[in-house]
């Protein structure tokens, strides 16, 4: 007799909760994609769930097979606020690439450009865990946090890419104080410059001079009257 209902708890559940998560947080996205509905996607109890991965986050890291939680490593870097957060983050980056997770990392990257499933999961990671992070943990104005960590981003990709994925030289090659003295100011200036085509916050204005209070003549000052 063959059974039917949920899956009973075994490596074939462990999988078929990783596939159900992929698809969940491609298409949903991390705040979209509930343990429920992940769960429902495998057949499973959604404490089975909790059993192979404990929390949503560990999930996801495994769903993306991350090679590092930014979680661990964001916070001792965004804690000094943004006085010099250019060139730490710059030297954390270059810190993990050059570490043995360098290598999965790279591999994640070159799957995500060819494959739109992990792509938008890659997506999901870069916004929810990394970007979201440093804008709340900096205190970034709301209406401009997004695009300044965007343009973070931007230049965080581009280092990754050509150091470390098409390896041109001589960044390639650079020793890491040096790329962090050169890309660091950058990173800072698109913290903490203003933007251009924001309005400048106005000038405080001026201390108004003192009232000049008028002198009342007293009456034995006054000039007599002429006389008719």
């Amino acid at each position: 007799m063959v059974r039917t209902g949920r899956r009973p708890g075994n490596q074939g559940t462990r999988e078929a909760i990783l596939a159900a998560a992929r698809q969940a947080f491609a298409e949903s996205g991390y705040d979209g994609a509930s343990i429920r509905l992940i769960a429902a996607g495998a057949g499973v109890d959604p404490a089975l769930v909790h059993h192979y991965f404990g929390t949503k986050d560990q999930l996801f890291l495994d769903a993306i097979q991350a090679p590092f939680d930014p979680a661990k490593i964001l916070p001792s870097v965004l804690a000094k606020g943004v006085d010099g957060i250019g060139e730490r983050l710059i030297r954390t980056l270059l810190s993990v690439w050059d570490s043995a997770a360098g290598g999965a990392a790279a591999a994640l990257i070159r799957s995500a450009m060819s494959n739109e499933l992990i792509a938008k999961m890659m997506r999901e990671f870069i916004v929810n865990r990394i970007l979201r992070r440093v804008a709340k943990d900096l205190d970034l104005d709301p209406d401009e946090g997004p695009i300044r960590a965007n343009l973070v981003a931007t230049q965080i990709g581009g280092l990754i890419m050509m150091r470390y994925i098409i390896k041109i030289e001589p960044l390639a090659s650079a020793p890491p104080e040096t790329i962090v003295a050169l890309i660091g100011p950058t990173i800072q200036r698109y913290i903490v410059d203003p933007l251009p085509g924001t309005p400048l916050p106005n000038p405080p204005l001026p201390n108004p001079p003192p009232p000049i209070k008028e002198k009342r003549s007293r009456i034995g000052d006054q000039s007599p009257a002429t006389s008719l």
